[in-house]
């Protein structure tokens, strides 16, 4: 470079000609002429591209065997090995290397370009993502939704042990109430929860739950075509962010409430954070402009539980997602209705609530309820030892002691132990056990004692009867009874004298 400079500084400040440079320096003249008329080496430059005459004729071949892929999974995909193989069969004599080179440069030519795109207020994003939690020394994998505001980078983020129309409808209702508003338009990948069928371009049949919810909140919703989840970037970084910032290291947590805490936690902390290119403008000032266009949050809850109705069982049981939940029995063979939520399961008949479980998460399990069937031991004593649903029933140890002892000293124990059980409809265990220590401190063996010491004794005070606001009853004055006079109602007399 240093004698490129000087030659330059002699061709053109001191006007040395070429040819009197090409006899001092022996440098050929076509050299000279390109120091004089570029500033720097220009380096070799091809006039024409390479002809590759052994690969050239498999190019467009090559080019349709690579188009095949797109309807594959990406994991058996054409190899570089595998089409030299191909065109070797159809009579390619070179190499691999100049195939694979010829394969990279068709997937750089072809890579896709994309817009970039305005990101105007009141719009979001959705999806779900997976993570591993620790729950009570337990690893655990979860699903996690997230929205996010398009304008604000505003995210929402909320833990379920499944991805389901459950979790889906309550993370919506959750995550409008975090931002204070619902989104005008939302873009969602094409999620079964939410899509029945695929029709063309962006248009959607939706699921009867996605109905309801789009009803009541009133949102335009919007699916991205298949297998373009680019079309909703934002939010898939925020996936990535949450993932990486809220679950790094691992959470250990006790539920997903504590968990769900937790990550809200993280979202309201996430607002005060300035994004590159954002004005300088923190994500909940940002938001506070989502909210000036978005929709207003509505007045009415929206009731995210998901409905199915059905018949209950001769053994008292309704089935939902596989589990069986027990119903009292009154209600066997009955239509009922359930209403399904992330964390329970809601029994209607009618209007009435007739029974909650606690949601179970693993598969093809029964919950009962023992108060469910207590009403069915009245009619079948015999099933008391054998019934499945009394197996969860954890009783104080004065229990069996008294029952033991009524099947010692009556002939009709065991109805008159189940009589007993039935008492927890309307008393606590505390309650009935303390009647049953008493009981057995008296060594008295019935039903009857123990209802009797159920009974609360009254206060005096409250068996009084006061005056006060009463001053026209002071005047009045009541005779006392003869108690001889009642001899004559027993002789079959009916005139009794008082006093």
């Amino acid at each position: 470079m240093d004698q490129w400079i000087k030659l330059r500084r002699k061709i053109h400040n001191q006007e040395v000609p070429l040819r009197q440079l090409e006899r001092d320096t022996g440098i050929h003249r076509q050299t000279l002429r390109k120091i004089r008329d570029n500033s720097q080496p220009p380096g070799y430059q091809r006039i024409r591209p390479i002809e590759k005459t052994k690969i050239g004729p498999y190019i467009d071949r090559i080019k349709a065997i690579l188009k095949t892929d797109k309807a594959e999974h990406k994991k058996q995909y054409y190899t570089a090995k595998k089409i030299w193989e191909i065109l070797q069969s159809e009579g390619f004599n070179g190499g691999y290397t100049i195939v694979k080179d010829a394969i990279r440069e068709i997937k750089k030519t072809s890579k896709e370009v994309f817009m970039p795109l305005s990101q105007r207020p009141g719009e979001a994003q959705v999806d779900f993502g997976q993570a591993v939690v620790k729950f009570n020394g337990t690893l655990k994998k979860v699903m996690f939704f997230v929205m996010s505001m398009v304008h604000s980078d505003a995210m929402f983020v909320m833990a379920f042990p499944r991805e389901c129309t459950e979790a889906f409808m309550e993370a919506h209702v959750r995550a409008f109430d975090f931002f204070g508003c619902v989104p005008n338009r939302i873009s969602y990948d094409n999620t079964r929860i939410a899509v029945t069928k695929i029709l063309t371009h962006h248009k959607r049949k939706y699921t009867a739950e996605f109905k309801r919810l789009i009803s009541h909140h009133l949102f335009e919703p919007h699916f991205c075509n298949v297998r373009r989840p680019n079309e909703k970037g934002i939010v898939e970084g925020s996936v990535k962010y949450s993932r990486l910032n809220f679950m790094v290291p691992v959470p250990q947590v006790k539920d997903y409430d504590e968990l769900n805490r937790l990550l809200r936690d993280c979202c309201q902390s996430d607002l005060d954070r300035i994004l590159r290119g954002k004005r300088s403008l923190s994500k909940k000032q940002l938001l506070a402009e989502d909210r000036v266009v978005a929709i207003a949050l509505p007045d009415d809850k929206f009731d995210y539980r998901k409905t199915a109705s059905t018949f209950a069982s001769s053994e008292s049981l309704v089935r939902y997602n596989t589990n069986d939940y027990s119903v009292p029995v009154s209600y066997a063979h009955h239509q009922i209705t359930i209403k399904a939520s992330v964390r329970f399961i809601e029994i209607y008949r009618w209007d009435k609530l007739i029974a909650s479980h606690r949601r179970c998460w693993d598969r093809e399990c029964q919950i009962f309820e023992p108060m469910h069937y207590l009403e069915l031991l009245e009619r079948k004593p015999g099933s008391l030892d054998h019934a499945r649903p009394m197996e969860e029933l954890q009783l104080p140890k004065c229990f069996n002691t008294y029952r033991r002892l009524l099947e010692t000293h009556r002939d009709d124990g065991t109805k008159e132990y189940i009589k007993i059980l039935l008492l927890l409809k309307k008393y606590s265990f505390t309650q009935i056990a303390k009647a049953i220590t008493k009981a057995l401190n008296y060594r008295i063996y019935c039903f009857d004692a123990i209802l009797q010491f159920l009974l609360t004794t009254e206060d005096y005070a409250f068996t009084t009867f006061s005056l006060a606001g009463r001053d026209h009853l002071r005047g009045v004055t009541v005779n006392k009874t003869e108690v001889a006079a009642y001899g004559s109602l027993v002789s079959g007399g009916c005139d009794v004298k008082t006093a």
